[in-house]
């Protein structure tokens, strides 16, 4: 995947989506967690108030005492975490930790002056002993002495470090089930992924048939958030195609317009000929059939660039080969030299035959022409169909392969030639989605190299 994919930017969003909604979830779990806890600790606390609120009370001397100690132990070991402390006011004057647990050891607790009213509950966090954090719960009793009513504030704390430790084990105890959730995010993401990019890969499967030529349109069983590109590309399709017609139509009348004049040519020739000025006849006879191969070559290649290949196209390479290889044996240039042919009994391309032929007979004729004694021709089989022609001429020059196929180009010029035939190779070549390459052969000339599709 690349910077610009599609699926990589729908991963980065869901994966830092996923880590959003698990730190959230992680965080706000934590967080509902630690308020029951304290509300489990609240609800705790006020059992300890009203169990210290109940043995409150004032003695024979006037003095504030209690009739019972609370029952919980942690009251009585210094820096338990767990801690009761009684204040009041003497003359006037709010006097702090009258009475405490032996829990505070020496430390008093500085309860903030609010406003209370009787039996009311109010929570504080405040500092305690040893730097710990408490959660306390107080309260204002008043108690009747002497016909006169003492007030006093009765607090009990515990330390938050229990309630953070709590937070802790159940954020650590939770971990392992989010991370499961984040995994089973993820695969539900890959599945929606796959699921949401597949018409995609479908377009594309539908396209390279189109392009392969075997399918003519993209068929309509696509989502419908994909249609409407569906039919934008089957309009261009059939935009395309009206196009190609045309071009061909045209091709072909003026192939049929060329006839006439081409024949009438012809024809002077043969009055020439009869009149005995043969060689002015031979020069028109000659021109005549280049201007005829020249047009022929043209609609080929006209045909091979409209992209119109049938489907299903299989021809027999070896087949091809050698009814190429008889044909040429017979003329001046292929009867001189050594044909030395390796081949498999079978070799199936996925082309017409007719562009085989056009462009076997372009690169053994080229071969041929510039061969001094032999030409070798290779074939082997498998995924695809590879050629490999190699003749003992005199070569081109290694910075000069690179423009071999291009149209018009004439490297040579003491040899009669159009520079097409190369072009036209390449066309088919291309067509197809093979490769043409050239190189230099060890025996010195051109080593022309072909692969096409196999229709096995």
């Amino acid at each position: 995947m690349t910077r610009r994919s599609l699926r990589m930017r729908l991963w980065i969003a869901a994966l830092a989506s996923i880590a959003v909604a698990i730190a959230l979830a992680g965080l706000g779990l934590v967080t509902l967690f630690e308020r029951h806890v304290e509300r489990r600790i609240g609800v705790e606390l006020r059992v300890q108030l009203n169990q210290l609120t109940a043995a409150v009370t004032i003695d024979a001397d006037g003095a504030v005492a209690l009739t019972r100690e609370p029952p919980d132990p942690r009251f009585a070991q210094p820096l338990s975490g767990l801690y009761w402390q009684i204040d009041g006011w003497v003359d006037g004057t709010l006097l702090k930790g009258l009475l405490r647990s032996r829990s505070l050891w020496d430390t008093v607790i500085d309860l903030p002056d609010d406003r209370l009213d009787t039996g009311a509950v109010h929570t504080h966090r405040l500092p305690g002993p040893a730097n710990q954090r408490l959660l306390i719960s107080e309260r204002l009793v008043r108690l009747e002495y002497g016909g006169e009513t003492r007030a006093l504030r009765l607090a009990v704390g515990l330390d938050r470090a229990e309630i953070d430790t709590a937070r802790n084990a159940f954020a650590a105890d939770m971990a392992p089930y989010l991370a499961l959730i984040a995994v089973l995010l993820a695969v539900a993401t890959f599945i929606q992924i796959q699921t949401g990019l597949a018409p995609l890969e479908t377009v594309r499967r539908g396209v390279e048939a189109i392009r392969s030529g075997r399918a003519r349109r993209l068929t309509d069983t696509y989502p419908d958030e994909v249609m409407p590109l569906v039919g934008e590309v089957n309009g261009l399709l059939a935009a395309r195609e009206q196009a190609i017609e045309r071009a061909r139509a045209w091709t072909a009348d003026l192939a049929h317009g060329l006839k006439t004049p081409l024949s009438a040519l012809g024809a002077d020739a043969q009055r020439l000929r009869e009149q005995g000025q043969t060689a002015l006849a031979d020069d028109l006879e000659q021109l005549a059939q280049g201007m005829r191969r020249r047009v022929d070559r043209e609609l080929v290649r006209a045909r091979i660039r409209s992209g119109t290949q049938p489907r299903q196209a299989r021809v027999e390479v070896v087949d091809a080969l050698n009814r190429l290889l008889r044909t040429l044996q017979r003329t001046p240039d292929g009867a001189r030299l050594a044909w030395q042919v390796t081949a498999p009994p079978r070799a199936t391309a996925a082309l017409m035959a007719d562009d085989l032929f056009e462009l076997l007979g372009n690169l053994l004729e080229n071969a041929a022409k510039w061969a001094r004694q032999r030409v070798w021709v290779e074939v082997t089989a498998g995924e695809r169909i590879v050629l490999r022609i190699t003749d003992d001429g005199p070569g081109v020059a290694t910075e000069q392969l690179p423009r071999l196929g291009e149209r018009g180009l004439r490297l040579d010029e003491r040899k009669d030639g159009s520079g097409l035939g190369l072009a036209i190779a390449r066309d088919v070549v291309d067509a197809y989605g093979g490769d043409l390459t050239f190189d230099v052969a060890n025996e010195g000339g051109l080593k022309v190299q072909v692969e096409l599709p196999s229709a096995d």
